[in-house]
């Protein structure tokens, strides 16, 4: 199979090109370097079944030409980060929506395969745990950026059925929830990477809010493999599902773990959110998955606890120093 990447340098892209090339597949990776990186990729440079093309998804020509000639599309692609959203909310609107827009007209005109990547932030303030994917959504006011995201990533879920509807566009929507591991930066807000980061460094560990936010944090590897195997199922077409864990932990104790992982004297540090982001800022504070569709659907296993996790990011970041 040949698989179109968007954002293959990225985080996600970068560990779903590695699986998939060690599986035999081809695997073509279109990505600006805006937040993915060379380095992410480097290692396949030599690969026959690697072809790496640096430009946007908004050159409709080079989409036109990729896409007509791979058998699948997987769209990574987008603005992600918290502090990115909240800095540059336009600029998320611009890359989620319109970019999406390009991937599915392309694939349109060639009928190809696509899974979108979409996001856990489209439960929005739904306090009904855990979120099930045919659940309500409930957004924040339009005068809180924070709430941008969201709102532009379901309306890719939306054209996505709406291409899956007039065009019988084959489309998988995938719900990530909090994905981590090696080579996720913390340049736009992740959590874990900032916090090891200070950790390593001996620095207080900067904490938002009062902490009490829970999270499930899903290993990256278990991610891609969920990915790869939702696009060999045909059940799968029409469908969106979610894709994370169901081990909650709030901030204060992923804070006190990672300190304990990298033997570190650092304190906890609370910020506000208004200090850490803009007056006014809205946070989701439970985000838990349902897991029964996607554990119907594939062999999906939970197989790296959180611990094994922090252990790799840590690893990867002194590796990295």
């Amino acid at each position: 199979m040949h698989y179109l990447i968007t954002g293959g340098a990225g985080f996600i892209g970068s560990h779903l090109t590695d699986l998939l090339l060690s599986r035999g597949h081809q695997a073509t990776i279109l990505d600006d370097l805006s937040t993915g990186s060379w380095e992410n990729i480097s290692q396949h440079e030599q690969n026959p079944h690697f072809t790496p093309v640096i430009d946007s998804i908004l050159n409709e020509t080079v989409m036109d030409r990729l896409v007509s000639v791979c058998d699948v599309v997987v769209h990574l692609a987008a603005a992600v980060g918290v502090q990115l959203i909240v800095n540059d909310p336009f600029h998320t609107i611009r890359t989620n929506v319109i970019g999406t827009d390009a991937v599915l007209k392309t694939a349109c005109r060639y009928r190809k395969k696509v899974m979108i990547a979409s996001t856990s932030e489209i439960y929005g303030k739904n306090s009904k745990i855990p979120f099930r994917e045919d659940d309500d959504t409930t957004s924040g006011p339009t005068t809180k950026q924070r709430w941008s995201y969201a709102c532009s990533k379901a309306m890719d879920e939306f054209a996505a059925f709406a291409c899956a509807r007039s065009h019988q566009l084959p489309v998988v929507i995938a719900r990530f929830f909090n994905t981590v591991g090696p080579r996720q930066t913390g340049r736009y807000g992740m959590v874990i990477p900032t916090l090891m980061k200070q950790a390593i460094k001996g620095e207080d560990l900067t904490v938002f809010g009062d902490g009490s936010q829970t999270r499930c944090f899903n290993n990256v590897s278990v991610v891609v493999d969920a990915v790869a195997q939702l696009l060999d199922c045909d059940e799968a077409i029409g469908q969106v599902f979610n894709v994370g864990s169901d081990e909650q932990v709030s901030i204060n104790e992923l804070a006190q773990r990672i300190i304990s992982i990298t033997g570190s004297n650092s304190k906890i540090v609370h910020i506000p959110y208004s200090e850490a982001y803009q007056e006014g800022f809205e946070d989701m504070m439970v985000r838990v998955p349902a897991l029964d569709k996607i554990r119907s659907t594939i062999n999906y296993n939970l197989n790296k606890v959180l611990d094994d996790t922090l252990k790799e990011v840590m690893e990867d970041l002194q590796a990295r120093s």
